[in-house]
């Protein structure tokens, strides 16, 4: 296209920094795919009266980066009118309170309560679902009016609904949590702590 456009001076950026050494002839190419292509770019360097090529780290890349994985994925009827997308930049993480209410009112494991309790199946569960609530109730105990998970060490945690999950979420990170720590060191300490949902690590981080 540079050639097209009989440009003669070019800057060549890329974020591959193994793809920028080849085409500048400082590292082998053993790639037998990419090979054709570093071959050809001298041909085209001769195009230009100055060409270079510069690598950027990926992490100043970024967002033209998933600028163009999105425009790789938007198929356009009229290749002369794309629409705008509209970006917004927030500065407050946008994953804060993700754990979501109950659409029914009723708690992510409230099948497996009153199948331990009662023995009874969902209106209009079918035979898989049947058998799966089998499988996931030998996971679980009931005591008390509470429903525990059990664990491989043969402890037990008590299972909390959406609303007693993100209190418990904010409570644990604010109180023993420093604000770099990964969703992963928070999930290990609020099953520390006792306590188990289905999306919980999904939710931490």
């Amino acid at each position: 296209m540079a050639v097209d456009m009989n440009i003669q001076e070019l800057l060549v950026i890329g974020d591959s920094d193994l793809l920028v050494h080849q085409v500048k002839g400082e590292w082998a190419t053993k790639n037998s795919k990419i090979l054709p292509y570093v071959h050809h770019v001298p041909e085209l360097r001769k195009s230009f009266t100055k060409i270079e090529f510069r690598h950027v780290p990926r992490i100043q890349n970024e967002f033209a980066d998933a600028l163009d994985t999105l425009s790789s994925m938007i198929q356009h009827p009229d290749k002369n009118y794309i629409d705008y997308i509209l970006v917004k930049i927030h500065n407050q993480p946008a994953y804060c309170a993700c754990v979501e209410e109950e659409t029914d009112g009723k708690p992510w494991f409230h099948d497996i309560k009153e199948y331990l309790l009662k023995g009874e199946y969902p209106q209009h569960a079918n035979h898989t679902q049947k058998r799966t609530l089998r499988r996931l109730s030998n996971h679980f105990f009931h005591n008390g009016g509470n429903l525990y998970k059990r664990t491989p060490d043969l402890g037990f945690l008590r299972c909390v609904d959406a609303k007693e999950a993100s209190k418990l979420l904010e409570d644990v990170h604010a109180g023993t949590c420093v604000p770099h720590i990964n969703g992963f060191v928070l999930a290990k300490k609020i099953l520390r702590a006792g306590y188990f949902w289905m999306t919980m690590e999904t939710d931490c981080i």
